[in-house]
């Protein structure tokens, strides 16, 4: 990861001052760095050791963080990792143009692999994101919305990074498809559990821990599996109150929300979907050999459950 830190600074270099400040401000805000772990882990589980995947781990975290700087615009966000978004410290309109410079960077460098299946999987990768964007977008303030949509909308803005992230290790591991496929399983598995608990801490988490405010999501009109779990399980008066709360916001009904998707043991459900991806992440490392970066992946899908930031 100190490696990967190294390419990131070096690659943030720009002329144009106002890009390196608010570049900076983002990826110095620290962050869990979860994609380049994990394509670290599994370069590292399939034997590879080529210069390459310093390169490629960087590239994923700068998807991520343009990802982040253009999300935090679109849902006015002002508090992430503890601090102030970087539009709430800089303004959209330099948030949006660094999170371009971000991206295109990220495909400079994606060059510098020489293998039309890297650039397959990110381009691919970053069309996908950018619909779930678009996707969650369109289901903003939607009572309706159930689960099957809330998982098609985190597989695609969420779970796809992480599904790339470990399918270019194996690649540049030159594995074979069915563990490619394995890899990939894994991320994309490891990804829903990310988000699901992530979903679950906006209302059951600390703002101290979470570095971000509680209750944002449903401020911001998402509707996520704590919440729809509530609506299927709560009683009518109760679905009542979410209905409204969903389709004109919450800010007088927040506490009474937060109390209904406890009540109701909504987050006991969402935990649980979590709990089942990780499992099938966990199940996939049975094509990849048996070693300490292959055990580091099996300890990171269980840790996901338990996290509280």
């Amino acid at each position: 990861m100190a490696q990967v830190d190294a390419v990131i600074a070096r690659r943030l270099e720009s002329a144009v001052p106002l890009v390196g400040q608010v570049s900076h401000y983002i990826i110095a805000a620290g962050g869990k760095r979860l994609r380049p772990a994990l394509l670290l882990l599994v370069a590292g589980a399939l034997g590879y050791r080529g210069e390459q995947r310093f390169n490629l781990a960087a590239v994923v975290e700068f998807i991520h963080t343009a990802t982040l700087l253009h999300d935090d615009v679109v849902d006015a966000s002002t508090l992430r990792r503890g601090r102030a978004t970087a539009n709430e410290t800089f303004g959209n309109p330099a948030s949006v143009l660094v999170g371009d410079f971000l991206y295109s960077r990220a495909f400079q460098m994606m060059l510098e692999a020489h293998d039309m299946r890297v650039m397959e999987i990110l381009a691919d990768a970053t069309n996908v994101i950018a619909e779930g964007e678009v996707m969650q977008l369109v289901n903003m303030h939607d009572p309706s919305l159930d689960e099957a949509g809330y998982v098609q909308v985190i597989r695609s803005k969420t779970a796809k990074l992480f599904e790339a992230s470990a399918r270019l290790a194996a690649v540049l591991a030159q594995a074979p498809p069915s563990v490619e496929q394995s890899c990939a399983e894994y991320g994309q598995a490891l990804g829903t559990a990310f988000q699901v608990i992530d979903d679950v801490l906006d209302y059951d988490g600390e703002v101290t821990e979470m570095g971000k405010n509680l209750g944002d999501d449903l401020r911001e009109g998402k509707v996520t599996l704590p919440l729809i779990a509530a609506m299927r399980l709560g009683t009518p008066a109760q679905r009542e109150l979410l209905r409204h709360a969903i389709e004109h916001g919450a800010e007088g009904d927040l506490a009474r929300v937060v109390a209904i998707v406890r009540e109701t043991g909504s987050l006991a459900v969402a935990r649980e979907a979590a709990a089942q991806e990780a499992q099938r992440a966990i199940d996939a490392l049975r094509a990849l050999p048996v070693n300490p970066c292959t055990q580091g992946l099996l300890r990171l899908a269980s840790q996901l459950l338990v996290r509280r930031n």
